[in-house]
């Protein structure tokens, strides 16, 4: 798990390649296997690998979300905030599975933030991307991962340039 951290890195360039099928399977698995608390799954994703799609949802706001003009597949991570309190913290644990399990399988990924960003002045990117794909009232879209075959190379952080400053121990102390 610990070389997977060491080599992740947010690739927003990826190749005309697809995901192959078993891969998706894959992803969808780790997905489901992602801890939720107290079990109560507020969390559904849909994979997404129509390419004119993945077009639409890369115009989900002005920033931040473009790298998915060129990913071959996206998981949008959608909840249900009736069924748990801690849906955004179980949305972004799932994510990040999503994320992990995509570098084990040679593939990479970047998040893109949907929740609390503007499509334009008059809509959310999260009501945008209900909109987009017939997601009904009441779920909210936190998130989107564009994943694929890296079309660039970056190494990941080195050891020395972590901010090991943030680490303390038995109190905070600044």
């Amino acid at each position: 798990m610990l070389e997977l951290l060491k080599q992740r890195r947010s690739i927003r360039k990826f190749q005309p390649r697809p995901v192959e099928p078993a891969q998706i399977e894959q992803l969808s698995e780790a997905l489901l296997r992602a801890p939720t608390s107290r079990n109560l799954r507020p969390c559904r994703f849909i994979v997404v690998d129509d390419p004119q799609l993945i077009r639409r949802l890369a115009r989900s706001k002005a920033h931040g979300t473009g790298f998915l003009d060129s990913a071959p597949l996206a998981i949008v991570v959608v909840a249900d905030p009736a069924q748990s309190d801690v849906w955004i913290e179980d949305c972004s644990i799932a994510a990040l599975i999503a994320q992990l399990a995509a570098e084990e399988l040679g593939l990479k990924s970047c998040w893109g933030q949907l929740r609390m960003r503007p499509h334009n002045d008059a809509l959310s990117a999260s009501d945008y991307v209900k909109q987009l794909l017939d997601i009904p009232a009441g779920f909210e879209v936190p998130m989107v991962i564009g994943i694929g075959y890296p079309a660039e190379e970056k190494q990941g952080h080195a050891r020395h340039s972590l901010p090991f400053e943030k680490i303390q121990r038995n109190r905070f102390s600044g």
